[in-house]
């Protein structure tokens, strides 16, 4: 004979999904912004042929000011208005 299985859980009902905010203050878009115009004036400044302080834009701009602006973290706030309940 056939045994008719038993629900035992129940989904939760999905929530709608609110849109937040992007993770990304000010002070991210500020070092995006220098490692932007760092990289660009480095490029200049190759062009007119310069061999000591167009690698030093350069760096500064690839490896100093992009990972800066990625991986500061500008939702500090947020996190001090929600804190998590343990």
């Amino acid at each position: 004979m056939a045994r008719k299985l038993r629900k035992t859980e129940t989904l939760p009902v999905k929530q709608k999904a609110s849109r937040s905010k992007l993770p990304f203050s000010s002070k991210n878009y500020l070092f995006f912004g220098l490692a932007i115009i760092s990289i660009v004036a480095g490029f200049l400044v190759l062009v007119q042929g310069s061999i000591t302080l167009a690698p030093i834009l350069l760096v500064l701009g690839y490896c100093v000011f992009m990972p800066l602006a990625i991986m500061l973290n500008g939702s500090k706030k947020k996190e001090e208005k929600n804190p998590s309940s343990v």
